[in-house]
């Protein structure tokens, strides 16, 4: 198992109830695959720097997982068949930096 950030883009046309509904989908696709959902951030709508499809605007989603990396690519495949959801990226996250991080932040406080 592996952690990852994905930043999930749902179409701005998405209303608020619709973006639970969709935010659950995403983290069940990742649970029917073994994964582990860690966490869920809502980002908010934001404009995009130039359109895009025909679309000025998304609403940002960031999730937390973690999956084991031969089953990526079965998840970007599930993916690609959901409608609302415009765009979406992955980052491997690297352990020893999330460590070094969050020691600077303890030192800090």
């Amino acid at each position: 198992m592996r952690k990852y950030d994905g930043l999930y883009i749902f179409a701005g046309a998405v209303k608020e109830d619709g973006l639970d509904k969709q935010v659950d989908r995403m983290r069940g696709e990742i649970t029917r695959l073994s994964g582990v959902v860690l966490n869920t951030e809502v980002l908010g709508k934001r404009t995009f720097a130039r359109t895009m499809q025909k679309r000025e605007s998304g609403i940002y989603v960031r999730i937390r997982f973690e999956l084991d990396p031969s089953a990526m690519k079965t998840l970007v495949d599930r993916y690609h068949l959901i409608e609302d959801l415009f765009r979406v990226q992955f980052l491997a996250v690297d352990e020893r930096r999330e460590e070094v991080i969050a020691d600077q932040i303890a030192v800090r406080k």
